[in-house]
């Protein structure tokens, strides 16, 4: 159907399409120069060493894990109120998914003391998911990781251009995996970037995302090399020329765009606070600078949410859920299921999304909270 208020929005215009149409006019459509350039900004952006970009942040996630020498028999910590991509990624590599409880109503994080809780000899990775770019706690987690001899991978999927004490999120772990899927603060359709500060990281993730060959077609084509070894059992993984270039346009635009993100978060606040004082607001006190992805908000006990999302249908205005959680998921319980969540599962029953992106206006705000109120009578 056509929304009036959709849940998000790509911005686009002339930067996007001159982009793509330069890259088509070069007819170099593969991983290449354009690639570099973007990983080149992307590490700028946030100051993080190296940036190694991919298909998708599901590819990230798994380079992440087989770099770190995750596989069978070794557990993983993650957390359930996520993208079901965080725990399939561990599953990739025959490694077990251990789910950790969030914090609260107020911080939808990943909860530490629950994270402390799942730690066994078979750990090896703790992996957060700062939701909707809100910063876990990272100083919390890294500290812990690094007393227990962990590693920490971020999934930033929600994170690009969120910061915790100056820090930008996906810097803080060992490795750090952004998603640039239509519906992120900036998007190359499809696509995604493992970053880390850590060198020999890096090079393996870059090897194994083509195949664990030695060069890529672009060495060739600009005759740096002749021919190629395969080194290790790799991937195809690689991004394109087309995507690539998508990603250095938007990437311009991210930080105007979250800092007009942050000012309509303030703004459902303020309203949410005065029309619904009901609704709960997560994250309205919360760590570090937030790219704001998400506008969750938690609806009254009781509530039937269906109809709430039914009415809110109706006057043409798009809700979402993040997330059913995973751990209840069909495919999770036949791994083992029966494992309790009892915040997860309290917060995921009443979890509502509302629109949220640069393209709204205040007036917009107003009239979803009001379509909000109306359908919560």
């Amino acid at each position: 159907m056509e929304w009036r208020i959709p849940l998000a929005d790509v911005d686009f215009d002339h930067e996007e399409l001159e982009a793509v149409e330069a890259v088509l006019r070069s007819k170099w459509l593969t991983m290449g120069e354009i690639t570099q350039q973007f990983e080149r900004d992307f590490s700028e952006f946030t100051a993080i060493e190296h940036s190694v970009a991919v298909s998708n942040c599901t590819a990230g996630l798994h380079l992440a894990m087989v770099v770190l020498g995750v596989g069978e028999g070794d557990e993983v910590i993650v957390p359930s109120l996520s993208f079901v991509a965080t725990a399939n990624a561990v599953r990739y590599t025959g490694a077990t998914p251990v789910f950790a409880d969030i914090g609260g109503s107020e911080d939808l994080d990943i909860s530490v003391v629950s994270i402390e809780s799942r730690i066994t000899p078979r750990t090896k990775v703790i992996m957060v998911m700062h939701y909707g770019g809100y910063a876990c706690d990272m100083e919390a987690i890294v500290g812990l990781a690094r007393e227990r001899g962990l590693f920490v991978v971020e999934d930033a999927a929600h994170a690009a251009g969120s910061s915790l004490k100056g820090r930008h999120l996906g810097g803080w772990g060992d490795i750090g995996c952004f998603s640039f899927f239509p519906n992120k603060n900036m998007t190359t359709a499809e696509g995604g970037i493992a970053a880390t500060n850590d060198e020999e990281l890096a090079h393996k993730m870059r090897l194994l995302r083509s195949h664990g060959m030695t060069t890529i077609t672009w060495d060739r084509h600009k005759g740096h090399a002749w021919s190629y070894d395969v080194v290790e059992l790799g991937y195809n993984y690689r991004i394109d020329e087309i995507r690539s270039a998508l990603g250095v346009a938007q990437l311009k635009k991210l930080r105007k765009n979250n800092m007009i993100r942050r000012l309509l978060t303030e703004e459902y606040w303020r309203v949410l606070g005065e029309e619904v004082p009901a609704v709960r607001l997560p994250f309205w006190r919360h760590r570090g600078e937030s790219a704001c992805h998400l506008m969750a908000v938690l609806l009254p006990e009781g509530t039937d949410r269906t109809m709430v999302m039914e009415r809110m249908k109706q006057r043409g205005i798009q809700t979402s859920i993040h997330y059913p959680p995973i751990h209840q998921f069909s495919y999770y319980q036949r791994q083992g299921g029966g494992q309790s969540l009892e915040i997860t599962e309290d917060v995921a029953k009443c979890e509502l999304t509302l629109p949220l992106f640069p393209g709204m206006e205040a007036a917009d705000v107003r009239e979803v909270v009001d379509g909000l109120r109306e359908a919560l009578v």
